[in-house]
């Protein structure tokens, strides 16, 4: 091998008892399966975490190489036969940064960070219920809820934790809001999604503002409840998500300018499961979960930063999208400008990874393991 759910079906489980979030499972063999022909430039294949369900302990990591057409299911065990467990309880978030791949466990309460080039294992940095994980100038930083997986109006406020990439130490904590979810960097800031989620129905409604160079929160920008995803733009814009709550408010995106720190703008028109940035173009898919009808509405969308307009509610052009019944997650090839939209399905079985070429019509799928969510790209 070269180089080598949803926030609804998640609360559904809480009330499930978790009996071991690290307890070894019997070992599943790697699945290699041709799916299209060998092509590739720079990006020379990706890496996919599979979620798995919240106490199933079956987050999984696959990967499709370019250079071989191949995609292989479930590698991490084949690729450290000396490591006596799997990935653990729940893969959150997948990042590549110089030579190391970083997968975040959250209910195994660890990030596992791997050789980029064939997934071995290098260490486990230990930081509970861990979410994402994002990078700058040498270092990681990684938002927690710091406090057990559990439904609590009195939660505490969860934190960033900064890590030294080098070492692999966290060096430093900073707390921001309630269940703080992703991040990203921009004008030496980092900027933290809050969803407060397990406050229900007392939401967070806030980003956190941290000055990089103090480690410590600067700002805090008010935008709306049950905040989620991060993207940022070239312009320094940050687009951020609400989750909404099912009921009376809408899911949303918001833009937050990084040169003043302050609200701009409001997409009501761009609800937002999961959201890739490539070029000046936003591509975004959705499944709303409507409490109301008990029902997904799902909706795709490309949105022209500089324009400032949705300029295609038809991401997919061939009619795939009439298959696909969740769709969880989408990432966008930075060379090729083909992207791949993950299915969920039903949350518990063996997911599906759709290639889509730039036009939106399908090239390939392949199943993949359960609850498919996040793509990280391996570049020479």
């Amino acid at each position: 091998m070269k180089a080598i759910g949803t926030w609804m079906a998640a609360l559904a489980l809480l009330a499930t008892a978790i009996s071991s979030c690290r307890k070894e499972l019997q070992i599943v063999p790697p699945t290699d399966t041709p799916v299209t022909d060998a092509s590739f430039g720079k990006v020379t294949g990706f890496y996919l975490l599979n979620e798995g369900n919240m106490g199933s302990n079956k987050a999984t990591l696959d990967f499709f190489d370019y250079t071989t057409g191949i995609y292989a299911k479930n590698i991490f065990a084949s690729a450290n036969p000396f490591v006596a467990r799997e990935l653990g309880d729940v893969g959150n978030d997948l990042q590549i940064y110089g030579k190391k791949l970083y997968a975040v466990i959250n209910c195994s309460n660890l990030v596992e960070v791997m050789d980029s080039r064939d997934a071995k294992h290098i260490a486990q940095i230990s930081i509970p219920n861990c979410r994402y994980i994002t990078f700058d100038k040498g270092y990681a930083y990684v938002s927690s809820y710091a406090g057990p997986v559990e439904m609590d109006p009195n939660s505490r406020k969860g934190y960033v934790a900064k890590i030294d990439t080098a070492s692999l130490q966290i060096v430093a904590e900073c707390t921001v809001g309630y269940q703080p979810e992703e991040m990203v960097v921009e004008n030496g800031k980092l900027y933290v999604a809050n969803s407060g989620g397990y406050r229900v129905p007392n939401y967070d409604n806030t980003v956190s503002v941290i000055d990089l160079a103090t480690f410590q929160v600067i700002k805090t920008i008010s935008v709306e409840i049950n905040l989620h995803r991060m993207e940022k733009d070239r312009f320094g814009n940050i687009y951020v998500s609400s989750r909404g709550d099912g009921y009376d408010i809408p899911p949303q995106t918001f833009v937050i300018s990084s040169a003043t720190d302050e609200l701009t703008d409001m997409l009501e028109l761009l609800p937002v499961s999961d959201m890739a940035m490539s070029g000046d173009s936003l591509y975004v898919v959705c499944s709303r979960w409507n409490n109301f009808t008990n029902s997904n509405e799902i909706s795709y969308a490309i949105y022209d930063v500089i324009h400032r307009e949705i300029v295609s509610r038809h991401l997919i052009t061939d009619g795939t999208d009439e298959e696909i019944q969740i769709p969880y997650g989408i990432a966008v090839n930075p060379e090729t400008k083909e992207f791949f939209i993950t299915d969920a399905k039903d949350y518990v079985t063996p997911g599906t990874l759709y290639c889509f070429g730039k036009d939106g019509v399908r090239k390939w799928q392949v199943t993949t393991g359960d609850i498919p969510a996040h793509i990280a790209f391996v570049a020479e």
